[in-house]
């Protein structure tokens, strides 16, 4: 039962950790907005912020997967598991805080984009489910 929990709880930050970049991209006008900031620079510094987040996140996933799910081979289930996780935050997000204004909603080319990163999102989890399984 440990272990469903921890394959849980590495699900959620799998799925939390697309979530963040996924919403800072797409409200990018609607912040721009609401703190009455420059337009030019709030894409550098959510792309920063991303970054950041990518890179801490790849780390301290990697190693919540070789420490807590280490030897099992069903911590590969965390390749699908974070997808129903990452639909509970967009629909509780777009809930808690609904697009009210039609000037706040991105361009067509983000879907685009974001479909494109959400296809090799799953490959990007099993090449860290990969690494940690091969590094011991």
């Amino acid at each position: 039962m440990k272990f469903f929990f921890r394959l849980n709880f590495v699900s959620i930050l799998y799925a939390l950790f697309i979530f963040i970049p996924v919403e800072l991209y797409i409200n990018i006008p609607r912040i721009t907005r609401l703190m009455d900031l420059e337009s030019g620079i709030v894409p550098y510094i959510f792309g920063f912020t991303i970054i950041v987040e990518i890179i801490a996140g790849t780390v301290l996933l990697y190693q919540l997967t070789k420490k807590w799910l280490n030897g099992r081979i069903s911590k590969f289930w965390t390749v699908i598991l974070w997808l129903p996780y990452f639909i509970f935050f967009v629909f509780g997000f777009a809930s808690f805080f609904p697009s009210t204004y039609a000037g706040d909603n991105p361009g067509p080319g983000a879907g685009l984009l974001l479909i494109g990163g959400l296809i090799f999102y799953p490959l990007y989890i099993l090449i860290l489910n990969i690494i940690s399984t091969n590094s011991d």
